[in-house]
């Protein structure tokens, strides 16, 4: 079986939520973000996910995020909410609003919560089956250790053969192109998107693997168009050579500088007014700081100039 041609592909980076000082939210900090991601060549967003610091989120300030990015976005490009949470009913009301909010796709998890609860497979189908009949619009599943829930690429196949609305899989387990090389063959045409993630720290592998998106973190998406645009246009050794030039920095956020790499770098560049997560995560370090913005400058990225 041959794949169609994907709704949704190429760099779709990680949103930050940007907090002020005290821990709250600063939707005007939020609002330049979005600007300056699509400004950079954000192909798509992706809001509310774990680089989001959703874990640290109330219900009603996932509520307050999602109406207001997606209205300031205004259609500018599509955005993808993360909807993920345990129990099926809450993850279907999430999954309904963001689609009623204007999500061309929703990100989801397998139920698991902390480091030892976790369901049977039959159960995670069940779980997908839900979402699939609530929702009109793509479900990606998230496939991440972070969960601690073993995703085999034959079970994720059987899901997308069986599951009308679940066609988008994000590979981020040690190993990710083998296993995208595998879903793919298993699932032909049903495996509308194979996507690269945790942070494009694979990205070229997985492109050679049979990947069409990315989810990237935020603070650079002109760079990783770099890569992902000569990929896509055939140019496989302008984008190999590419990946060589970025994957310094693209180090520096999987390996180091974690979550809050983007706000740095924002916040740097002038983009938001705050890096700050919300307590108790920690900050990042100085030292990180520095090294992290080193690597930047011999890039020259937009996010050092776009608010200066």
């Amino acid at each position: 079986m041959t794949r169609t041609e994907p709704r949704y592909q190429g760099v779709f980076p990680v949103v930050p939520t940007t907090f002020d000082e005290d821990g709250a939210l600063d939707l005007e900090s939020q609002k330049r973000c979005l600007d300056f991601m699509i400004d950079a060549g954000a192909e798509g967003l992706c809001i509310l996910a774990n680089f989001s610091e959703q874990f640290s989120l109330s219900d009603e300030e996932r509520v307050v995020l999602t109406d207001t990015m997606l209205a300031h976005v205004a259609g500018r490009v599509p955005v993808i909410v993360t909807t993920t949470h345990f129990g099926t009913r809450v993850c279907v009301q999430r999954c309904r609003h963001a689609e009623q909010a204007g999500a061309a796709m929703v990100m989801v998890m397998p139920p698991y919560h902390g480091a030892t609860l976790r369901v049977t497979e039959r159960q995670i189908h069940a779980f997908y089956a839900a979402l699939s009949d609530a929702i009109a619009i793509p479900i990606m599943v998230q496939d991440a250790p972070i969960s601690g829930t073993p995703l085999s690429a034959a079970f994720l196949a059987r899901m997308a053969r069986e599951l009308p609305r679940v066609r988008y899989f994000k590979i981020e387990t040690p190993g990710a192109a083998n296993k995208l090389r595998e879903l793919i063959a298993l699932g032909g045409d049903a495996i509308e998107g194979p996507w690269d993630g945790e942070e494009g720290i694979t990205l070229l592998p997985d492109l050679e693997a049979g990947a069409t998106g990315a989810m990237t973190g935020g603070g650079y998406p002109d760079g990783m168009r770099q890569i992902m645009d000569p990929w896509r246009a055939g140019r496989n050794e302008e984008a190999a050579l590419a990946y060589q030039r970025w994957l310094p920095l693209i180090n520096c956020e999987n390996r180091q500088g974690g979550i809050l790499t983007a706000k740095a770098l924002m916040k740097e560049g002038g983009v938001i007014a705050c890096e700050a997560p919300r307590h108790p995560f920690a900050e990042m370090h100085p030292a990180t700081r520095e090294g992290l913005l080193r690597v930047a400058r011999r890039l020259d990225p937009l996010v050092l100039r776009w608010g200066r």
